[in-house]
């Protein structure tokens, strides 16, 4: 999440046109993207973990755990913030909750929030919770206008209703889509969406190191790198120490904390069947499509089906292909420009283009 809690993909720079075998140049493997990645002040240090269709994972490190030491990179098992691939989770959520036949897809928002989503161009009356988890409802997107010195005493909702609304029905990625999908959820089983996604999903696919963190809480429990970006708060302070943070605020839309190895299980288990919508915003790969919390998005070797992420401090791509192949890769640092595309190249060679 930086100050903007997401910045998605650009188009992946790894997709290279066919030569002849003669010519050919060996793409770098995984952990060398890796040590080029922290070789750089950017990303202090980076983690990815493969899993591949037969089943075995092999984990990547580089780089150091806390600037200023040797501390290595913690594992496929080492909790870091996991910013917007949480979306996927709150969707299956919903989904869950469609099969138990206690939210409907096509219902309007309104059933659920009577009065609550009115606004600028808005009304829940107009927009229903497929729209939402498809990112198509016209609710623009709070985090551009939210004043992060009030994090936790600003509703974020009344921020997204005062500004423009995009056109509903078209793909317009907000943040606020999921804020409203977490009311949902609450509305439609009287708890909050944290106790609800932990029993219908990371419990039962046995994500045991993954939480929602608690109220106040801006430690990150267990094992865990370092994080280093530019806290929202005081901008200008340039880049700091950022791995404390007030995740409990971030909500439905981000505020997930996890592992690489938790992010396996939930891929392994995520249905593929969604339906998707045509991506058509600056700044995505083109051929890109959404759908209930699900980036599908072409890589070198065909499309990929996961999430993307920053948080200050923390940039992650997560995902798998219809092999059954997983990867997770994350950086303790925020991934923009340049720096962007290498954690793309990565993450590319990381599912495509290395078998070692």
């Amino acid at each position: 999440m930086r100050p903007r809690l997401l910045a998605l993909a650009i188009a992946v720079p790894v997709a290279l046109a066919p030569v002849a075998p003669a010519l050919a140049v060996a793409a770098p493997s995984l952990q060398t993207r890796l040590d080029q990645l922290t070789a750089s002040p950017d990303f202090p240090g980076a983690v990815a973990y493969v899993r591949d269709r037969g089943g075995e994972g092999r984990t990547f490190k580089a780089g150091t755990a806390e600037r200023g030491t040797h501390k290595p990179m913690p594992g496929a098992d080492g909790r870091f913030r996991v910013a917007s691939v949480s979306k996927p989770i709150v969707a299956a959520t919903v989904l869950k909750l469609v099969d138990q036949g206690k939210v409907e897809l096509d219902a309007p928002v309104e059933r659920y929030l009577p009065g609550v989503v009115r606004g600028k161009g808005v009304d829940g009356r107009k927009i229903t919770v497929r729209m939402l988890l498809q990112q198509t409802s016209g609710l623009a997107d709070f985090s551009a206008a939210a004043d992060w010195s009030k994090i936790g005493k600003q509703d974020l909702l009344k921020v997204a209703l005062s500004l423009e609304p995009t056109p509903r029905g078209k793909f317009a990625y907000s943040n606020t889509n999921y804020l409203v999908l977490g009311m949902v959820v609450q509305a439609a089983t009287g708890r909050d969406f944290r106790v609800v996604s932990r029993e219908l999903v990371l419990e039962p696919l046995g994500m045991r190191d993954t939480y929602w963190p608690a109220k106040g809480e801006t430690k990150i429990r267990g094992p865990h790198a370092h994080s280093y970006g530019v806290n929202p708060v005081r901008p200008k302070d340039g880049i700091v120490d950022v791995t404390r943070l007030p995740g409990y605020e971030f909500g439905p839309s981000g505020g997930l904390v996890s592992t690489p190895r938790d992010l396996d299980r939930f891929w392994q288990a995520r249905s593929l069947k969604d339906r998707f919508v045509a991506v058509a915003e600056s700044g995505w790969p083109k051929g890109s499509r959404y759908g209930y919390g699900l980036m599908e998005v072409p890589l070198s070797c065909g499309p990929m089906w996961g999430h993307a992420g920053d948080i200050p401090g923390t940039s992650i791509f997560s995902g798998r292909l219809r092999s059954g192949r997983t990867a997770t890769v994350y950086v303790t640092g925020t991934a923009t420009g340049k720096a962007r595309g290498r954690l793309i190249a990565a993450f590319d060679t990381a599912l495509c283009g290395d078998k070692r």
